[in-house]
């Protein structure tokens, strides 16, 4: 299968997690990427994108929240990109300890790195790309 690539940007308001649940969708059926992975995707991109939205662009209208994705073989990475300052994404607090059992927020992170088979970090924290290693193919 030929590599097949796209950026979109969205602005930073709720109804871009509506879009990207309808770009996941397509991107699913079109590359007939199997259903036990929809939801691990779904969750995933849509913890990035929200992160974006709500702590990188501080939910301003005026910044953009960039999606770029790269379908090759048995790969699916997802590059999400805000206009905000970036944060320390190697000093994050633990969901998991009892001490952040209650707290609300938090998590997101931690999700996707429970979700995605790579998930690295980049240009200050503003940058993180998500990798899925999974069957593609056209159908």
């Amino acid at each position: 299968m030929e590599a097949s690539s796209q950026k979109i940007l969205f602005p930073s308001n709720s109804d871009t997690i509506a879009e990207v649940e309808k770009l996941v969708q397509s991107l699913c059926e079109k590359y007939d990427i199997p259903e036990d992975a929809f939801g691990n995707i779904l969750i995933a991109l849509t913890e990035a994108v929200n992160n974006a939205i709500y702590h990188g662009n501080k939910s301003n209208p005026d910044k953009k929240v960039t999606i770029e994705y790269l379908i090759n073989q048995d790969i699916l990475k997802f590059v999400v990109s805000d206009e905000g300052d970036g944060f320390d994404y190697q000093n994050l607090p633990d969901p998991t300890l009892p001490e952040n059992i209650t707290k609300i927020g938090g998590r997101g992170i931690f999700i996707i790195h429970q979700l995605a088979d790579k998930v690295e970090f980049k240009n200050n924290g503003k940058t993180v790309e998500i990798q899925f290693q999974i069957p593609v193919h056209a159908a």
